[in-house]
């Protein structure tokens, strides 16, 4: 019978452990976008770069748009790396549930604890991601010859 009885906290460790699951797969695709970003921002800066070392162009306003990406490069970097520290705490929540189920202690507030702290990441990787973009719209020019 005690086979039953930990089967059945296993089961109920997986159910608790789908809702941080779903959470990845949101972070997941986050952090797709943002290294997507990060990409299209060091692609810009190589091309301008190779317009500075030919000499194409004037050198003042090329040596801004690589300050400006520099700058978006900094801020996508500082969001991937909290989103990243997101998705490792809220792995370490699903290895603490399942833990807890196995080895039959109470998780409730190192699990409580480990989410706040991953809900928290997860938002100021969102501010840093949200100020790249303002700083990559304020530095737009459609039009601009």
């Amino acid at each position: 019978m005690q086979s039953a009885s930990g089967i059945t906290g296993i089961a109920h460790a997986i159910q608790l452990a789908v809702a941080p699951v779903f959470l990845l797969s949101g972070i997941g695709a986050m952090l797709a976008v943002m290294t997507n970003r990060l990409a299209r921002v060091i692609d810009r800066a190589r091309v301008l770069e190779g317009q500075l070392r030919a000499g194409a162009g004037e050198a003042g306003p090329v040596r801004a748009q690589l300050a400006t990406l520099s700058r978006r490069a900094a801020l996508v970097g500082r969001s991937i790396t909290l989103c990243t520290i997101t998705a490792l705490l809220v792995c370490t929540v699903i290895a603490v549930l399942f833990l807890g189920a196995f080895l039959a202690f109470d998780t409730s507030v190192a699990v409580a604890l480990l989410f706040i702290a991953a809900m928290c990441t997860f938002i100021l990787g969102l501010l840093t991601f949200l100020r790249e973009i303002f700083v990559a719209t304020a530095s737009l020019r459609i039009g601009a010859p």
